[in-house]
Parts: structure tokens; sequence; C-alpha cells
């Protein structure tokens, strides 16, 4: 018997279930002392990404593991490294966790200090071609490093059909195992954050003789 065309076989409720699944948040960096503007807009999407994940979770599950990114380490210890490099992520990882989620680790320690010291290296500005270029591979392969440790990491605790969350910067390249489905958490308030950087970033680099008198 011949197959009817363009019929395609939905995955069964077991299927389904039995997946890993993972919410990618994009991560954004703030100072403590944030205030004005960036401190609503900041706040305002935190407030929005709470509320995407627990509609993420009502339809999906609830989630089991945690991964934040620089934190190489789990549990508590890691939630205080969390609570001091970024406080208004630690709100969705304190969520999650009081609600018996697992914060894993992560990174892995030299590896992440090795692609951030070749970063800085890279941000010094440098003037010979042939040094740049050995700074620049070894960059390169420092971060493809980190990525696939990260994925590794991620592949080995997030079990048959667990929840995730991975907050994490956007623009990273990690591959994730084939076998995990991602949801990308992406409420309005990332892009009024990103409209507001960039605004200020072309207002910074204007020359003062276009600036307004006063």
């Amino acid at each position: 018997m011949s197959q009817e065309l363009g019929k395609i076989e939905k995955p069964s409720v077991e299927e389904y279930r039995a997946a890993r699944k993972l919410f990618f948040v994009p991560l954004i960096f703030t100072p403590r002392d944030i205030q004005g503007e960036l401190f609503e807009k900041v706040f305002r999407y935190w407030d929005q990404v709470e509320a995407q994940l627990t509609n993420l979770e009502l339809k999906l599950g609830i989630v089991k593991k945690v991964y934040h990114e620089l934190v190489p380490v789990g549990g508590e210890e890691g939630g205080k490294i969390i609570e001091e490099l970024n406080s208004t992520s630690y709100g969705i990882v304190k969520a999650r966790t009081d609600k018996g989620a697992q914060l894993e680790p992560l990174e892995d320690t030299d590896l992440l200090t090795e692609s951030m010291d070749w970063t800085k290296c890279l941000a010094v500005g440098l003037q010979n071609p042939k040094v740049f270029d050995r700074v620049y591979e070894s960059y390169i392969e420092a971060n493809r490093k980190r990525n696939e440790h990260i994925a590794q990491m991620i592949d080995e605790t997030l079990k048959e059909g667990e929840v995730g969350i991975l907050l994490m910067r956007e623009g990273h390249q990690v591959q994730f195992p084939a076998d995990i489905e991602v949801f990308y958490v992406s409420p309005p308030g990332l892009d009024e954050i990103k409209r507001w950087l960039r605004t200020r970033e072309v207002e910074a680099e204007k020359p003062a003789s276009e600036e307004p008198e006063k």
C-alpha cells in the first residue's frame, strides 16, 4: 500500500513527554546601582520573562534543572554566585530552586577564564597582525571548547522528560543536543532595552560639535 502524500505522523503523547526541553532566556547583565529609565526597562523585562516562563511551565512541564552562564558550580554556592553576579536574573533562578529545581554547574572554570582573558587581549587593540592572528585563533579555540563543555553539561544533567532553563547571553554558539527541544523566551521588553542601549551608544559617539547648545 502506498503512503498517503503530505501526511505527517504526529508524535505520540508519550514521545512528547519524554522529550527533553530547554527554555532559553536571553541574559542581560546590569550594574547593581542601575537607575532611571534603564532600571524600569530591565525590571519590566524580567517580569515579562517570569510571566512567559510560568506560561511555558503550565503547558510543557515544571522546570527541574537551571543553568546560568558564568557559573561553574551548582546548588547553594552557585546561587550565591548568581546573586552577586546579576541580582535581576537571580530572582528567576531562586523562584525555581525554591520549588525544587536543581541549579546545575554549567561552566568549566579554566575554559571560562581562558576565554575571558583572550577577550581582554583582543580588547587592548593589538597592533602587530601576527600577534592579533595568534590571539584571535586562541580566542576562537577557547570559545569552541567552552561551548562544547556547556553543551555537554546540559546533555549529561538534563534527563529524559525533564524541563530546564538556560540563562545565557544572546549570540552564543552552543550546539545543543539534537533531542533537546529549545524554546526561546523573548518578551517585548528585550527589544526595548536593545533600542535604549543603541540610542545611548549613538549619542555617546556624536562629536562635541553636534551636541545641542545649552
